[in-house]
């Protein structure tokens, strides 16, 4: 279903920006930092958000789609300070919001390139849910307070996409604070609940049980 296309195209320029802020002035011990990404440290869920955004940003659409694209990232980067991955973050940032700023309509609801699945827009939703979901994994590593902006509400959006995708439901997410959206057509079990939590659990950040949910509800699994 997806939200419309000017709130996406902003939207996940501004989540851009906040990530950038949030990493810019990381110490060497916050870079290093364990995170709840099994295996990365803060620093290593920056490079993977940074290394998406340069991919779109230089045309490396199949790398992009290809299973180890977040390894490959991350190993692109290595021995990179928080600086650096803010700079090249902000160079990328300015590239994609100028490329994003040419999509029409027809373009928005077409397909993503290189054979990466759904609909264009659906793939722009899926750069805003993933740099809001990693800015998150890196504030609990961090001992921050969790942000409840904007990102709460695509990710629940991307979320019920995917969940859709993979035969989940039917169901409709009735989350605090949020417009309803359905799954797989709505209708079926409602959903209620905390947000953030709901997003947690849907990526398997905490476990399905806290929802009220069994381990389908996971689209990582």
């Amino acid at each position: 279903m997806g939200l419309p296309r000017e709130e996406v195209v902003s939207g996940s320029a501004a989540e851009l920006a906040r990530f950038e802020e949030l990493i810019r002035p990381l110490s060497v011990a916050e870079w290093k930092t364990p995170t709840r990404c099994a295996g990365w440290a803060t620093g290593d869920v920056a490079k993977h958000v940074a290394g998406t955004i340069a991919d779109i940003a230089t045309g490396r659409f199949a790398e992009l789609a290809a299973p180890d694209a977040p390894s490959r990232q991350v190993a692109e980067r290595r021995g990179k300070s928080a600086r650096e991955v803010a700079d090249e973050l902000h160079q990328a940032t300015k590239v994609v919001a100028d490329i994003g700023a040419a999509f029409d309509d027809a373009a928005w609801a077409g397909p993503a390139p290189a054979g990466i699945p759904g609909t264009l827009g659906e793939g722009v939703e899926a750069i805003w849910y993933d740099t809001y979901v990693h800015a998150e994994d890196i504030r609990v590593a961090l001992g921050r307070q969790p942000e409840r902006g904007p990102g709460l509400r695509v990710s629940v959006s991307h979320l019920a996409d995917l969940l859709g995708q993979r035969g989940w439901g039917p169901a409709v997410l009735a989350l605090d604070g949020l417009d309803e959206v359905p799954v797989s057509g709505g209708g079926g079990r409602r959903i209620t609940g905390d947000p953030l939590t709901f997003i947690l659990v849907a990526t398997g950040r905490r476990a399905a049980k806290d929802m009220g949910l069994d381990d389908s509800v996971n689209v990582y699994a």
